[in-house]
């Protein structure tokens, strides 16, 4: 469930970082769509007591740590890592109260080693910025911390790598809890992709690069507009004026993938969206997202996402979107 998110704040404040789970979680974006407001909560060791921050300037948490008792979700911010690991005692037993009690804990960055240090990391998958990962490793030998990717989603606890993988990790947790259309419409309004390369998995690999190439940018932005058209390698090599073998190599070079391997990803996103927005069948669906017959999109989709379609509709499906009306949450 996610209807309420604590902040706690301690000083030396990642300004970035907590502005990010704010711009996800606190605002009310409820005047102009159905999205359901957030009971967004910062809270500092003393409400009302100013926190510093990494920029020169101070926030002020208007709520005290309790805030965090029953919030649905505790986002911890990143803040300048402590020695010996020595965060405020008052907010890693706030933490420890938290996770007992079963919220979902997210970080943001160098938050996962407040999270490592209330002993919530053990054993457990778990991420965070590339610089820190082997520190973060050293401090809490049992976590199995991997370095390669935007964030990990272990069910109740979710680490994201550096800055902006705090993003990703937010709107996935959104998209999780309120499904695609709530996050591509959070995603759209803060000028984001809605989700970079991955899925439902439980690791998420970083992102695709955007190609320098600008013959390549362009045969990206036609497929993308065009997810239900058959491709092949040839007839994109053309539109971007090079052989079929030059276009293969440089777009592997450029974003790590094949032209294939991409569109499949590309497809099998949209689909995820289909089923949880509206009620159109299977093969209708297969159909509009360019899989040549539903049993082909089974296959794509099961192995892309880890579930069948069908079981995943029924768990992630929300009120049906009227399909005239899908551009504008897409």
């Amino acid at each position: 469930m996610l209807r309420s998110v604590a902040v706690p704040v301690i000083d030396d404040l990642a300004i970035f970082e907590f502005g990010l789970l704010g711009e996800v979680f606190g605002l009310d974006r409820s005047w102009y769509t159905d999205i359901p407001r957030i009971d967004f909560r910062v809270c500092g060791l003393e409400a009302g007591r100013p926190v510093t921050t990494q920029v020169g300037t101070a926030i002020i948490p208007p709520l005290d740590l309790s805030a965090m008792d029953d919030a649905d979700v505790v986002a911890v911010p990143a803040a300048g890592i402590r020695p010996d690991d020595q965060y405020p005692a008052e907010l890693i037993e706030a933490l420890q109260r938290a996770a007992a009690r079963g919220a979902i804990m997210l970080s943001a960055c160098s938050g996962a080693f407040v999270l490592g240090a209330a002993g919530l990391l053990d054993g457990r998958p778990c991420t965070t910025h590339w610089r820190n990962a082997a520190d973060l490793q050293r401090r809490h030998p049992t976590a199995r911390v991997d370095e390669d990717v935007l964030f990990v989603d272990d069910g109740d606890i979710i680490t994201s790598a550096g800055t902006a993988a705090g993003i990703d990790a937010s709107l996935h947790l959104v998209r999780r809890e309120l499904g695609s259309a709530v996050a591509n419409v959070i995603a759209r309004n803060m000028v984001v992709p809605p989700q970079r390369d991955g899925g439902q998995r439980q690791y998420i690999p970083r992102p695709v690069p955007e190609p320098d190439c600008d013959e390549l940018a362009d045969v990206i932005a036609f497929m993308n507009d065009r997810l239900h058209e058959q491709h092949s390698v040839a007839a994109l090599a053309a539109r971007a004026h090079m052989s079929t073998r030059t276009f293969a190599r440089r777009f592997v070079a450029e974003t790590g993938v094949t032209p294939m391997q991409w569109l499949t990803a590309q497809r099998v996103l949209h689909a995820r969206l289909l089923l949880e927005s509206t009620d159109a069948p299977i093969d209708e669906i297969a159909a509009s997202c360019g899989f040549g017959s539903g049993t082909l999109f089974r296959h794509h989709f099961t192995r892309e996402v880890g579930v069948a379609p069908t079981a995943y509709r029924r768990s992630f499906a929300g009120t049906p979107v009227p399909r005239e009306q899908m551009s504008a949450t897409a």
